[in-house]
């Protein structure tokens, strides 16, 4: 499956958590979610909101001056 991409380059904090909460809101259960940021802070803040979200952070790396995060979005919680 491919991961919808969310490029977030140039932007500070807290703009791509902010961003990356309203991208998650929109994206179904199991899909995945790209995020490419290059504000240092968003090595913390971003796993934190994918934390209080529930929802799973496949990977996070960096690459240069970016770092890339692989979120899958979880899956809905049974009634």
């Amino acid at each position: 499956m491919t991961a919808r991409q969310l490029d977030l380059t140039g932007l500070k904090c807290p703009l791509p958590a902010l961003k990356t909460r309203k991208a998650l809101s929109g994206i179904g259960p199991g899909e995945r979610l790209e995020v490419r940021c290059t504000d240092p802070l968003a090595a913390i803040d971003i796993p934190n909101l994918i934390n209080e979200m529930g929802d799973r952070l496949e990977a996070m790396q960096r690459q240069g001056d970016h770092i890339v995060f692989l979120i899958e979005k979880a899956q809905a919680a049974p009634l």
